[in-house]
């Protein structure tokens, strides 16, 4: 039987997800509708891909192994070991939004890698689709890119992936997703052509499962690979000895228990504890190792610690150092674009972005896990003497009444725009800003546009310092007092600034309640309930309503956070506190800054 491996690359929502369900449905891969490639339950929630995952389907007695990707660019370390694994890439382009700053990343990972992509124009029927001008930009990009003359010479598709329909030609009639398949048949490389030599792969992605300890998954680009055999493992310390216990191949999206694999498939082995990405499997010593695996480094880091507010340990499975330690240690055998330092004084983690580090956060919280972390920070490097940070390309998608808004808080952040132009009464804005202009911005986006813009980024390297940067800082509304929070002292504090909390919430001294427009930080009482005395006046009998509050969680409190406050994570909650929670520690260590 032929094999043919794909992956469907694409910015955030442009419908790769939506595409492979098809595939599998049409394909009998899928018996129930519930099921989809997004299986993890923040995937459900978020309705983005985190996690790369691997599916198969069986078409005109050819196997066709799919990698599906995440689209986010904080993910982008889960796309570069997948293109690895396979011979060509779908293309996937929203028919209205055209090429997002996802496509740019995830095309240049591609041609780079030699791979010619079949482009797939999707969602043409959408009231906004454009496919003839989006087939033009998407053009312009791979030349932009530099691609040769045969990777722009690409085919097209056109598709409505939520209906399963796809058309080689606009206009087309078509009830299924046949002339997409037929056109991988055509245009893609047949992968199992190296059988008759030896056995030979590379790890591109690890699961872990409770029974057989951690899987790999790898590409066979040689021979074949039996369960029961011995391998060798070859990395970045040497060859070692390893012996395949269990080998799976996958059907859909479940796995099935094999004894052999031929070149060119896709499969899951279990036996070897301590592999890792990038690493190759050989028959014997003589195979030659792969090429390692380069993975984007980290923009970001910030500290963990354990809990140690005043209502620690309330709701936590897991609260201690160690326990953190293990998950950590864990998260890094899986999650390739995560660095941890361990130190004497606490842990530091390293990641490629908020939303990175926010699935990370929310991930531990939902398994029992208690922690606090800090402000997050942007990595600089020192270069020849020269201070250099990561900047990133931003797309700005807004209607043109909040143009003028957003083009001034962005040059406030040292964003420098690159170009603009008009669609239809929307401007797409496009901006090379530092991360650190980014961090926290994007809450303000959401009020400035009043939830009608889109932003996007991506990582496009480390540049020199763009100097301080001046952002409009609210101040903290800190608790002085701890207790159950009142509707009539939240009543007054509501016209002086933003708060966190309702009526009701238990509070504790040093904890942020909400924020101040003003910029400095000030002391409250939101324990504070009303003189009670036997005098009557009119007007003090008044009902009191409180504003809907800005309630943290974990994204929105890595934007607020600011220097000298900890985030604290708990299975139930998100607070913001100060380091120091009382006024006194507080004084004392703005002193010793001082000197």
């Amino acid at each position: 039987m032929e094999i043919r491996n794909i992956a469907i690359i694409a910015h955030v929502d442009h419908g790769k997800t939506t595409l492979t369900d098809a595939l599998m449905k049409q394909n009998g891969m899928l018996g129930d509708d519930s099921v989809s490639m997004d299986s993890n339950a923040l995937e459900k929630e978020r309705g983005i891909t985190i996690y790369s995952k691997n599916t198969s389907i069986y078409y005109k007695d050819t196997k066709i192994n799919i990698v599906d990707t995440p689209g986010h660019a904080d993910f982008g370390s889960e796309v570069e070991r997948v293109l690895r694994a396979i011979d060509s890439v779908l293309l996937l382009v929203d028919a209205a939004e055209g090429p997002m700053p996802q496509t740019r990343f995830v095309l240049k990972k591609s041609l780079e890698l030699g791979l010619k992509p079949i482009v797939v124009i999707n969602k043409i029927d959408k009231p906004a689709s454009r496919p003839h001008e989006v087939h033009e930009e998407i053009l312009e990009l791979f030349f932009e890119l530099g691609a040769s003359e045969e990777q722009a010479n690409f085919e097209t598709l056109y598709a409505i992936s939520r209906e399963g329909k796809a058309m080689r030609n606009l206009g087309d009639e078509s009830s299924d997703l046949s002339p997409l398949l037929d056109l991988i048949l055509e245009r893609v490389p047949r992968a199992n052509l190296d059988e008759d030599k030896k056995m030979s792969g590379q790890v591109f992605n690890l699961a872990y499962d409770n029974f057989l300890g951690r899987l790999a998954v790898a590409r066979i680009y040689s021979g074949k690979i039996l369960s029961g055999r011995k391998i060798f493992v070859k990395g970045e310390k040497g060859a070692r000895e390893g012996k395949i216990t269990k080998l799976f191949s996958f059907e859909g999206i479940a796995r099935k228990e094999v004894e052999s694999a031929t070149a060119g498939d896709i499969v899951l082995l279990a036996g070897i504890p301590d592999i890792y990405i990038g690493e190759t499997l050989c028959e014997d010593e003589s195979v030659e190792r792969r090429p390692a695996i380069a993975i984007d480094e980290p923009t970001l880091t910030l500290d963990f610690f354990v809990n140690d507010s005043p209502l620690a340990g309330r709701e936590g499975k897991f609260v201690t150092s160690r326990q953190l330690k293990e998950r950590l240690e864990r998260e890094l055998e899986i999650n390739v674009g995560l660095r941890v330092d361990f130190s004497e004084s606490g842990i530091k983690v390293y990641g490629r972005g908020e939303l990175h580090i926010a699935i990370l956060l929310e991930n531990m919280r939902r398994e029992g896990f208690e922690l606090q972390i800090s402000e997050p920070q942007v990595i600089f490097k020192l270069e020849e003497g020269v201070k250099k940070e990561p900047f990133e390309e931003l797309i700005i998608d807004v209607p043109m009444e909040s143009s003028g808004k957003v083009i001034e808080k962005i040059g406030l952040r040292r964003g420098l725009m690159k170009s603009m132009h008009d669609s239809g009464g929307l401007a797409r804005i496009i901006f090379d800003i530092p991360t650190r202009g980014l961090l926290g911005y994007r809450n303000e986006f959401i009020i400035d546009t009043k939830g009608e813009g889109i932003i996007s980024s991506r990582v496009t390297g480390f540049r020199e310092y763009a100097g301080e940067i001046k952002k409009r800082e609210a101040g903290s509304m800190i608790s002085m007092v701890s207790g159950l929070a009142v509707t009539f002292a939240l009543a007054n504090l509501q016209e002086r600034g933003i708060l966190y909390i309702d009526h009701a919430t238990e509070v504790y001294e040093g904890m942020v309640i909400g924020n101040v427009l003003k910029g400095e930080d000030m002391e409250v009482n939101p324990c504070r309930g009303k003189e009670l005395s036997n005098m009557r006046a009119s007007g003090t009998d008044e009902a009191l309503f409180l504003k809907p509050s800005f309630v943290l969680n974990i994204e929105r409190g890595l934007e607020v956070i600011n220097a000298g406050e900890y985030l604290e994570i708990t299975p139930k909650s998100v607070r913001l506190r100060k380091k120091y929670l009382t006024g006194v520690e507080r004084s004392r260590a703005k002193r010793g800054e001082k000197s």
